[in-house]
Formats: structure tokens, sequence, C-alpha cells
């Protein structure tokens, strides 16, 4: 019996090491790992507020979902960031339907000069009209939510925008629909990433550029610019994509699928505020540059407005030849943002 002992023992200790090697791959296995990619840097309040929504996921799911965050572009550019979540270079990714300028023709009245004020009112408009809408142009990725930034304004660069005619052959910075916007203020668009207008403007290689207050402190342009002209008759927004690869999300157990739905409806409402918080820091930031605020008297905050209704008949038009009805969406649009603000 004594000899046999040892032997018992051993093959014992076999038998657990092989359960526990066994439960622990399952367990492993039962971890579902995402990617999310971001072209803000690391310290934007709009990349700190993607990486806790990765944080708050695995927090709510008990671990069942791990998410690596790859912020700065580190994983797709943020031109190739909607296609990197398609074709599953990232499961998750947060960029600008601008930088796809045709690609989501609905979700493009957000971008509109529409005389914004907040980016709460901007950010909750997004989404209604992505909720009432449904844009069939969305149905290769699941989405998560949409957000979208304060009041875009013209800043420049040595040269004050006074009035609509200063704008005249000025090159500023400006994508998608702002682009539009620019030209026709009587500017001329240069289309270029975020990421690269800091040297851009500080090289003279654009006058400055249009964009919401907060980027003078989130991406330090307020370095770069000496003026912002309040130009809020004929302010747009940018509407902001957080989406998912269809397949990914697909495969997700039901439960994780709501738990994360739960937490989109309410990261919907944290970036609104955000945007608005660092609009506030971003005026602070500029005018503690010693940069100044131009404002627009009535009389031309009119020919502001005027001056951009083009762009909004012609949305009109463009909708409306790719068989949808361009007006409705632009009365929706309009009639929402008016409850909103």
């Amino acid at each position: 019996m004594r000899k046999k002992q040892p032997f018992f023992i051993l093959s014992m200790l076999f038998i657990l090491s092989v359960f526990y090697s066994v439960s622990a791959t399952s367990v492993s296995a039962g971890t579902v790992k995402l990617t999310y990619s971001n072209f803000f840097p690391p310290l934007h309040i709009q990349s700190r507020l993607a990486e806790s929504w990765c944080r708050e996921v695995e927090k709510r799911t008990l671990g069942k979902v791990k998410i690596e965050y790859y912020p700065g572009g580190t994983l797709t550019k943020a031109k190739q960031c909607y296609d990197g979540v398609v074709e599953g270079l990232s499961d998750i990714g947060f960029s600008v339907l601008g930088y796809s300028r045709g690609r989501f023709p609905v979700m493009a009245v957000i971008d509109l000069p529409l005389g914004y004020t907040s980016g709460v009112a901007a950010t909750q408009l997004a989404n209604l009209v992505y909720e009432n809408f449904m844009p069939k142009e969305f149905r290769d990725t699941e989405i998560m939510y949409f957000h979208a930034h304060g009041p875009g304004l013209i800043h420049t660069r040595s040269m004050p925008v006074r009035k609509l005619k200063d704008i005249k052959g000025l090159k500023l910075r400006a994508t998608g629909n702002s682009a539009k916007i620019i030209k026709a203020l009587g500017g001329t668009p240069v289309a270029m990433s975020m990421p690269d207008s800091y040297q851009s403007i500080q090289k003279g290689i654009v006058k400055g550029g249009i964009y919401p207050v907060e980027t003078n402190k989130g991406w330090k342009m307020g370095e770069v610019v000496d003026y912002c002209t309040a130009s809020y008759s004929a302010a747009y927004s940018t509407a902001f994509f957080v989406a998912m690869n269809k397949d990914k999300w697909n495969s997700l157990p039901t439960d994780i699928r709501k738990t994360i739905e739960q937490i989109n409806a309410e990261w919907i409402v944290k970036h609104g505020e955000a945007w608005d918080n660092s609009d506030a820091e971003g005026m602070k930031f500029f005018l503690n540059q010693g940069n100044d605020i131009i404002g627009l008297d009535k009389k031309e905050a009119a020919k502001w407005k005027n001056a951009v209704m083009p762009i909004i008949d012609n949305y009109i038009k463009e909708i409306n030849s790719r068989g949808l009805n361009g007006k409705h969406i632009v009365d929706f649009t309009i009639k929402t943002l008016d409850t909103l603000q």
C-alpha cells in the first residue's frame, strides 16, 4: 500500500493540473477581445471619453469583454477609420464622417451651416436624425452612437476677418461640408485632417481654418492663430461616429449587446457636455494667448447667413438626386434643432 501511494498522489496531481489547465483555457476562450481605433490624441477630452467607454464596457460586462484602445491614429488613420472597421482592421472606430465626403449623404445634414450654438444640441440632433432615418449607408457596421462638436467658427492667423469681404481669397483649412462653407463665404478651402492643420497654419500654407473653439486648446490651434470671428449665424457642426464591425457585433451575446447599448446612451450625453465644456476651455486658452474675438452685428451676421443658404439648397438637390427626400431631411433637422437650442 505504501508503495502505491506516491504513484496515486502523482496521478491525482496530474489530473488536477489538467483540470485547471482546461478551466483556465475555457475562461480565456470566453473573454471577447476587441480593438478600438481613434485619431484624437490620448489627452484630448474626446479621446479620454472614448477610453473611459472601453473601461466601462469591461467593468459592466464583468471582464467578459476586454478592449485594447489605440488613440492618435496608431491603428488606423482618421480617413481610413470607417473602412478599417468594415474590414476588421479595428473592431471599433471613432472618426469624422466628413472625412469620407459624399459617402454618408443623410448624416451630412448635420454638417450644414444651420447656426449651431452648442455641442449638446448638435450631439442630440445627430443621434435623432440617425434614429429617424436609419440611413442604409451604415448597414455595413453597427453604429454605437454619434456626437457632434459646438459651433464651427472662422479662425485666422495675422489677417482679421471683420467683414464677409475679408474672407475673399483666403486659404483656410476645411473638410467635408465645412469646405463648402468656406467657398460660399468667398474663401479657398484646403482639405486636411486636424492632425496636419497646426503646422500648415504655422508655416502659412493656409491662413487659418474653420473649426470649433475647443480646438484652440484640444489641438493647440490657439497657439498659431490670432483671431476668431464669432460667425454664429453661419455656424456648422461636424458629426463623429463610433462604429463596431458588424460581424463582431453580431457575435456578441445578447446580454453584452444590451449592456453596451445602455452605455452608448450614457456616453452620448457625456460627449455633448464635453464638447461644450471644452469649448469654454478652448476660448479661455485662445484668449490667454493674447488673441482677439471679432463679433458681428445683426446686419453683418445676416449677410453670412444668406451667403451659406445655397449650401443647404444644393444639399437638398443632391439628396434628391440619390432618390431621397432632401427637403424632408432638412426640414426635420432644422425643426428638431430649433427644439434643442
